[in-house]
């Protein structure tokens, strides 16, 4: 018989025990625990006149020195070698400054598409290089949450840690009842620092705003009220745990099976232990390992696609940090997803947004995704759209960027950013959280389907929208979705410089393009 808690959320077959949402004691205090970060954040990133204390002028002094020897060395280099160095520099700073600043980097390595590639690629080693911390302190700080000795509840405990991040590390574990699980354990006096950290940010941050276009457009503040937001709801594991059933729930409202959410323990789950469900399964990119396992790695994608769009467009909740390291696939084919430490919760405002940016997309409805854009906060709240489109080209004929010099793309990239910036536009911590995913699940396909029809794709999870949530997207958007609906992904093609008239291309036919723009990026900038 399936587990009786399968109605609540999408969780595995096998229940190591049930969950219970109403009975759950350490989730009753979430709710005030919410409200008070909410109230604590305006103060947090409020920029102070003075700086913070003497905390400002160490971090200073390290990142000051890590762009002063760019200045007079790399930089003089330009393109790649230039960028390459300055990312290397500010890693090793944001190492030396030790968690928040590790955090940070962890966020911007999932940024693919939004930062530097070189950034990106830099940043990306601390997602794997955080030393941890012995298994003496792992022990006390265990003990002192659950206020009993370590022995009491685990009859095996591995020192050894699973995984070791920059907020906490992961423990392999066999409960005294003998269910296998996970357990994570925050680094001790993380909190104190995190808190002073982000009033150093929140005092740094303005001096980046409009210096450089890609910091204008990553909007420094919003992006210090984002990291603030979600890194201070990771300091405290009852609310992860509550986001897991948050999640999980969404899932199952939308009778998405294809992912799995490990269940918390109703009972070991304190500010500082969490303790959950163990799950097992292929890596996110053993392509072989699942493919010699029977498991359709096309349809792995699409689950993928439509479960992570689903839940933010119609229930405003999505998982915020998609990277390789927070999920695996399951043999039976479904995809388990880990650490919900960052989960996107959208207003129904800005829920509504979406949901009508996504479908005038598909409708070839360009005034409708500026007027969707403008009510997530990209665009100021009195923009004209239609000189959006004027400024922005979109009311010209596509113009295929692998026909385009060297020079021609730069010009192009440049009178698009130009346009941008003077109308203001910025991304919001949605968005960004958004594209962020959005990018992650476009690595998915290069790595488990690059034969995959990204056209027929996208209009296949379109009609799935309007098939299945028809009757919900009518009555939020007022939008037509019986019978006489059409897809036209005419300006889904031009968004990827194709013509109206091609039907298909593989991602590896995208891949390619995109191959070609880049090395003649690279070859102009050397």
């Amino acid at each position: 018989m399936n587990p009786t808690d399968l109605d609540l959320g999408s969780f595995s077959d096998d229940a190591p025990w049930i969950v219970d949402p109403p009975t759950l004691r350490w989730r009753r205090s979430v709710p005030g625990l919410r409200q008070q970060i909410a109230d604590d954040l305006p103060r947090l990133t409020r920029p102070s006149r003075i700086p913070p204390g003497r905390r400002v002028v160490h971090t200073v002094r390290l990142l000051g020195t890590a762009l002063a020897r760019w200045y007079i060395g790399a930089r003089r280099a330009g393109g790649g070698s230039s960028r390459a160095d300055l990312s290397l520099r500010l890693r090793l700073a944001a190492e030396q400054l030790g968690p928040t600043y590790i955090k940070l980097g962890q966020l911007l390595s999932s940024g693919e598409g939004i930062f530097p590639e070189e950034l990106v690629a830099e940043f990306k080693k601390c997602r794997d290089q955080v030393p941890a911390e012995p298994f003496t302190t792992v022990r006390r700080v265990v003990e002192e949450d659950l206020g009993r000795p370590l022995e009491a509840v685990f009859s095996h405990f591995d020192p050894e840690p699973l995984a070791s991040a920059s907020i906490a590390q992961v423990h392999a574990a066999t409960l005294r009842t003998g269910e296998e699980v996970v357990v994570k354990v925050q680094r001790p006096a993380v909190g104190a620092l995190v808190y002073l950290d982000l009033r150093v940010m929140a005092w740094i941050a303005p001096f980046a705003l409009g210096r450089i276009p890609i910091a204008a457009l990553a909007n420094p503040p919003a992006l210090v009220a984002l990291f603030a937001e979600t890194i201070t709801e990771e300091l405290d594991f009852r609310i992860e745990a509550d986001n897991m059933l948050a999640v999980a729930r969404s899932f199952a409202l939308l009778g998405q099976r294809g992912y799995v959410v490990p269940r918390p323990h109703p009972e070991l789950v304190t500010p500082r232990v969490l303790v959950m469900e163990r799950l097992s399964g292929f890596k996110f990119d053993d392509v072989l390992g699942m493919k010699d396992a029977g498991v359709d790695t096309e349809a792995v994608v699409r689950t993928g696609l439509v479960g992570f769009m689903e839940g933010a467009m119609i229930h405003g909740i999505f998982h915020g940090d998609l990277h390789g390291g927070n999920l695996f696939v399951l043999p039976d084919g479904r995809t388990a997803l880990l650490d919900f430490g960052i989960v996107g919760r959208l207003s129904e405002p800005r829920r509504l947004a979406f949901l009508r940016l996504l479908m005038t997309a598909t409708a070839n409805d360009v005034t409708g995704q500026i007027e969707a854009l403008r009510d997530l906060g990209a665009l100021p709240p009195d923009t004209d759209i239609g000189a959006v489109i004027k400024d922005l080209g979109l009311d010209r004929p596509v113009i295929d960027p692998t026909t385009l010099s060297a020079e021609e793309l730069v010009h192009e990239i440049q009178t698009v950013m130009k346009a941008l910036l003077g109308i203001g536009a910025q991304l919001p911590k949605e968005l960004m959280l958004f594209i962020k995913n959005m990018v992650f699940l476009d690595g998915a396909v290069a790595t488990l389907a690059p034969d995959l029809d990204i056209i027929g794709q996208i209009g296949e999870v379109s009609m799935h929208f309007a098939q299945v949530h028809g009757e919900r997207i009518a009555a939020d958007l007022g939008m037509d979705m019986g019978e006489d609906y059409q897809v036209d992904l005419t300006g889904v093609k031009a968004s990827l410089g194709i013509e109206a008239s091609v039907d298909t291309m593989t991602y590896r036919d995208l891949q390619q393009r995109r191959e070609i723009i880049r090395d003649r990026l690279q070859r102009r900038g050397q």
